[in-house]
């Protein structure tokens, strides 16, 4: 097995770190994407990207985009409720759509925010006006994510574009 893997790392071509932060073309090698670190020299980082290896560079990017932050909006339906509490309203899902609705449509957001850290909820809910939550963040250049606590992220409808943020 080891060897196996060895062979493969070898034959395989290599995204120089030098070559990414210029933003060149990462090529494509394997479905298997691997990161590989060398402990004696903490620089010389290669990275196999794999077949995504163009929306991966892409979404980097727009997410490392100068002067933008990333907008952690993943509050659990309890924490929705404590902040929905401290200002007199229920924890219903129509006052927690009509939070998030606020959030999402604050003017110049995409100006400030590059990427949304979503809770479960958020991917399949739409604003108060019925438009996508996710749809508002993708139309402001606003990469939306969700954080995963647990292993098995296969039953998230995978016609919903978003990018997953390990935690």
């Amino acid at each position: 097995m080891a060897s196996a893997l060895a062979t493969l790392l070898k034959s395989s071509p290599i995204l120089d770190k030098s070559e990414w932060v210029k933003g060149q073309t990462l090529r494509q090698v394997s479905a298997v994407s691997v990161a590989r670190c060398n402990s004696a020299n903490l620089s010389a980082l290669t990275i196999r990207a794999g077949s995504y290896a163009d929306e991966l560079v892409k979404t980097a990017k727009t997410v490392a985009s100068p002067g933008r932050g990333i907008l952690a909006m993943d509050e659990s339906n309890a924490t929705a409720g404590k902040r929905l509490a401290s200002i007199g309203l229920e924890n219903t899902e129509a006052n927690r759509q009509a939070y998030r609705t606020l959030l999402v449509t604050a003017p110049g957001l995409g100006q400030y925010i590059s990427g949304a850290i979503l809770f479960e909820e958020t991917l399949y809910q739409s604003t108060v006006d019925g438009r996508k939550i996710v749809d508002v963040l993708v139309e402001q250049n606003i990469v939306p994510g969700i954080k995963v606590d647990k292993v098995g992220h296969a039953e998230l409808n995978s016609s919903v574009p978003l990018t997953y943020f390990p935690m």
